[in-house]
């Protein structure tokens, strides 16, 4: 990563590292799409399992990868500061405390995975996928968490596209792999939807290893020396880690978990509702992709210019990342309006659900600009190390405002499941007002102009 001067230069380092990270996200979230693709062409049970064991892991996943990916903005800092020991301590004990935590999620499985599923009443057959899915995927949850402390690592040196590559070459590994294990070809046994849980966790493995390579093999990360030598744990190290990823986590469960909450409100809707409901969240998900990853460059490039004390460069990151998922936003959301009924086709054959969907997704397009802006803004404040308000201002938002809001609109009203619609939307303006406004404070008041080194 190097020093800008303009704003033109400012908005080529963004788009440098967005589109390797953008390519990045959407592969993951390929694997996803490929579980729930072929698991729904095996049988329709297989699909609700996964879909089920999907609901359970992400929310969990997100929130514990938020504490890890805090690995992201220390080093960026410490980089910027230009503190190589200290990088490679952080990232040596951000691998350690991925151990620490996959070990909880783990024993937190065994334990209360069964009497979890059973609360919920689900059917046997799907009882069985979801616990058989989520068992599988638990043998990749080490490696996965490994990854993105290495992933925020290589972010955190302005180099994007390495990461890019091994997702893109990790696709047909998950592709070949969902199809063996599901449909038991080649000799293997015929798992259904639960075989898509392996599958993954395959290609976990497969990422933590070719990452790994990279890292002890390739300039700049070699230097660093990650994999070399130990003074064994720094509990101040990890702790710095925490003190900064608890909130990141944390506000990303609490966004997760709503979405799941909803999801779970809906049941009491009709199966065309359901269906439409999560085919349009499901194109809005994949299009969050663009703002997420400009949130991911965003806490990257601040955090670098914050520990280089040009704050003024800092300043001008921030603001010029949301305007642009905002812009991004308006217009995808535009498109998805005007193209609904073609996109809601893709979906469904059935003629209510599409309809049903393409009514939806005309929400779309405020939520879409809302949300760009409180991930952005949020991203920003991460590169300031400033998360503990973020962490309340989301809370109050998810689960004061977006859901009571949309339960309040959705039950009690005329709006029916257009009210959640409303609820989300309204949750999120208000989280990125307040959070674009505590972003102007810390600038104004903590890191000043005044204080800032030659731009």
């Amino acid at each position: 990563m190097k020093q800008t001067f303009t704003l033109k230069e400012k908005t080529k380092l963004i788009l440098i590292l967005l589109i390797p990270i953008l390519i990045t996200q959407l592969s993951m979230f390929s694997m996803v799409f490929f579980n729930t693709m072929m698991s729904g062409r095996y049988d329709s049970a297989d699909l609700a399992g996964v879909a089920i064991g999907a609901s359970i892991w992400n929310p969990v996943f997100i929130g514990l990868s938020g504490i890890l990916l805090a690995v992201s903005p220390i080093a960026a800092q410490k980089i910027g500061e230009k503190n190589n020991s200290e990088v490679t301590a952080i990232v040596k004990n951000g691998l350690v405390l991925s151990v620490l935590i996959a070990l909880i999620v783990i024993i937190a499985g065994i334990l209360l995975l069964n009497p979890l599923l059973s609360s919920m009443g689900i059917e046997g057959r799907v009882y069985e996928i979801a616990f058989h899915y989520l068992s599988g995927l638990s043998i990749g949850i080490f490696p996965l968490f490994a990854f993105n402390v290495l992933r925020s690592f290589i972010y955190a040196l302005g180099k994007t596209r390495i990461v890019m590559v091994i997702l893109l070459l990790a696709i047909p590994i998950n592709l070949v792999m969902n199809y063996i294990l599901i449909f038991g070809k080649f000799g293997f046994p015929e798992l259904g939807g639960a075989g898509g849980g392996y599958a993954t966790a395959i290609t976990y493995w497969f990422i933590l290893f070719m990452t790994i390579l990279v890292i002890l093999k390739l300039q700049p990360y070699s230097t660093y020396k990650i994999f070399a030598g130990s003074k064994g744990i720094e509990w101040s190290k990890i702790g710095e880690i925490l003190k900064i990823g608890i909130p990141m986590g944390l506000s990303a469960f609490f966004e997760t978990s709503m979405f799941a909450c909803v999801t779970i409100l809906l049941s009491r809707f009709d199966v065309t509702t359901i269906a439409a409901y999560q085919s349009a969240l499901n194109i809005v998900s994949f299009l969050y992709m663009i703002p997420i990853s400009i949130s991911m460059a965003l806490t990257v490039v601040v955090g670098y210019e914050v520990g280089a004390g040009r704050n003024k460069d800092a300043k001008t990151y921030s603001w010029l990342g949301i305007y642009m998922a905002m812009f991004i936003a308006l217009l995808t959301g535009l498109l998805i309006v005007f193209f609904r009924y073609e996109v809601a086709s893709l979906y469904s054959s059935e003629p209510a659900v599409v309809a049903l969907t393409s009514h939806f997704l005309i929400f779309a397009l405020f939520f879409q600009i809302s949300d760009a802006m409180q991930v952005t803004a949020q991203a920003a404040l991460r590169g300031y190390k400033d998360v503990n308000i973020a962490f309340i201002i989301t809370l109050v938002a998810y689960w004061l405002i977006c859901l009571p809001v949309g339960f309040v609109l959705a039950n009690y009203t005329s709006l029916g499941a257009n009210g959640y619609w409303l609820g989300l939307t309204a949750g999120l303006l208000v989280a990125g007002i307040f959070l674009s406004g505590r972003l102007l404070h810390i600038q104004k008041h903590k890191f000043s102009y005044a204080s800032s080194t030659a731009n």
